[in-house]
């Protein structure tokens, strides 16, 4: 720790909890605590979290890391967020949130949805006129699986009227994050996007279009101030500011989403520079500077946090939560079976297992659309799926072959992002919790045939995003000095024995979808 350091109290709101770490302009992480965050998923398509359980995650992360890291509050030089985006708060005029926050992967306002996409000349759910005008001027369009904000808030006001006529603000999780820091409702370039009622055409400045917020179905004065990810919002309130011990006076920059941050923050800044996000969802992304949109694989550059630039995000919609739902509802799930109040590391049990497996699972497959999917398929009604389970087959198939089949559905993706650059990705910069698992690495990288560079803790690669992202808005660096901050752990080349394997595998992976969609549209409407 040097003396002369700066240092951004940094914070990562994911859907699992909060992180929230001090980083200096060297991009050193002084330390970091984290605390989880309960999420409810209830019938037709619901999940929510409560607001104030984030604001109490954040005040218990952040007095525990001030006592223990040793950094001077005089040498913290601002307050910066990334969190999980598309999530909808309401708030009334005092900025209270008047329910659950609508997370990113709720569904149930799709049917309202509906009500402002078709139209006279149907084309994939969409009216063609608005279709292209979404697209002309936005870069994308709602998604009519529901799961966008601009859903989110149809929802509200035509299944719980009594609270749309309350709501002073629709805000984003980042916006209310900002709104309990400083007193602003503000929105920031990435964070409004998915509200689909921005002009974007502009990568610098990100306006309001008048005929796409009277599409909307929700009034103007309901959506909030936007600003760019790196201007300085305001200052931490005073009440905040004594809760936690800190100066009244340190600055509060806008942040981004998780998305936006995860990109600055594993080094691949540069135009072209892929990085995959492996968390509870997963993406793939990289900065261009065009605006551009396929929508057949639903794939599209977008705004994001670095000034004059978007971001090219592939989603696809479950990753990691494959793994979480192995462990916690089918390994080590607390029925009559199993009693046990503590379990063992089981993601290191099973990165073991998997380690130990041969390629291919001895013929087992996993579909890994535990939510529907996004990219580059959008299908809210596909689900997941075991296949060519025989006798033969045990426990450790159906481990490794959870950890190949979230790597089959990013070579999926690979295909149209390499259409969409308009150039062969040599180098994939892998990050997010699930980037601690070595075999995973090794896995993707003979899966995708690309080498994979492995970030060094990266799960910290969020809160290092919102560290630099503050540095930045505050002139201490610049975007070009990033990837020098970043650390590396090891780069793992495709091996040539398993790739036959998995050329026939990807190959039947994808044929499963086909053959199976119908199937999982008559089960899930």
């Amino acid at each position: 720790m040097n003396d002369a350091d700066k240092y951004v109290l940094a914070v990562d709101l994911g859907t699992s909890g909060c992180k929230t770490a001090l980083v200096s302009n060297h991009g050193e992480v002084a330390g970091w605590t984290f605390e989880p965050v309960t999420t409810r998923l209830f019938g037709k398509g619901g999940a929510e979290q409560e607001p104030e359980d984030w604001w109490a995650a954040f005040i218990k992360t952040t007095r525990a890391l001030l006592e223990q890291s040793g950094v001077k509050p005089d040498t913290i030089a601002a307050i910066c967020c990334s969190t999980q985006g598309e999530g909808t708060v309401v708030v009334d005029r005092d900025g209270q949130a008047l329910r659950p926050c609508v997370l990113w992967m709720d569904t149930r306002g799709a049917e309202h949805l509906q009500k402002i996409t078709r139209g006279i000349m149907n084309v994939a759910g969409y009216d063609a006129f608005k279709l292209a005008r979404w697209i002309r001027l936005t870069g994308g369009a709602p998604s009519l699986t529901g799961k966008d904000p601009a859903a989110h808030m149809l929802l509200i006001k035509y299944e719980y009227p009594e609270v749309y006529a309350e709501t002073a603000k629709f805000l984003n999780v980042l916006d209310y994050m900002n709104l309990r820091l400083t007193g602003r409702c503000v929105a920031s370039f990435d964070s409004i996007l998915t509200s689909w009622v921005t002009d974007n055409r502009d990568p610098n400045n990100i306006t309001y279009n008048e005929a796409l917020v009277r599409a909307s179905g929700v009034e103007r004065d309901k959506f909030p101030e936007i600003r760019p990810s790196t201007d300085v919002i305001g200052t931490l309130r005073r009440e905040v500011a004594d809760q936690l011990g800190l100066p009244y006076d340190i600055p509060v920059v806008a942040g981004a989403g998780d998305v936006s941050a995860a990109a600055i923050g594993s080094g691949a800044v540069s135009d072209g520079d892929v990085h995959l996000y492996l968390g509870t969802s997963s993406w793939m992304a990289a900065h261009v500077p065009f605006k551009k949109t396929d929508i057949t694989t639903s794939i599209a550059s977008v705004p994001c946090a670095v000034p004059g630039r978007y971001l090219m995000i592939a989603l696809q919609a479950t990753a990691g939560g494959n793994l979480a739902f192995l462990r916690d509802k089918i390994l080590y799930h607390k029925d009559e079976l199993l009693a046990e109040e503590q379990v063992p590391d089981v993601y290191a049990i099973m990165d073991r297992i998997a380690a130990k497996t041969p390629p291919g699972s001895n013929g087992v497959i996993f579909t890994p659309w535990s939510y529907g999917e996004r990219s580059p398929v959008e299908d809210h009604h596909i689900r997941a799926g075991i296949h060519n389970l025989s006798l033969d087959n045990s426990r450790e198939d159906i481990i490794r072959a959870v950890f190949e089949g979230v790597a089959f559905n990013n070579r999926w993706l690979l295909a149209p992002v390499e259409r969409f650059l308009k150039q062969r990705v040599d180098q994939i910069t892998l990050v997010g919790g699930g980037a601690n698992s070595d075999v995973w690495c090794q896995i993707f990288a003979d899966v995708l045939q690309r080498p994979i560079r492995q970030m060094a803790d990266p799960i910290q690669v969020n809160v290092l995003g919102a560290a630099f992202i503050a540095f930045m808005g505050l002139r201490l660096v610049r975007l070009e000095d990033i990837p020098r901050s970043i650390r590396y752990k090891a780069q793992y080349i495709p091996r040539p024995e398993p790739r036959d394997i998995y050329d026939l595998q990807f190959r039947e992976f994808v044929e499963l979808y086909k053959r199976n969609k119908a199937i999982y549209r008559r089960l899930n409407e």
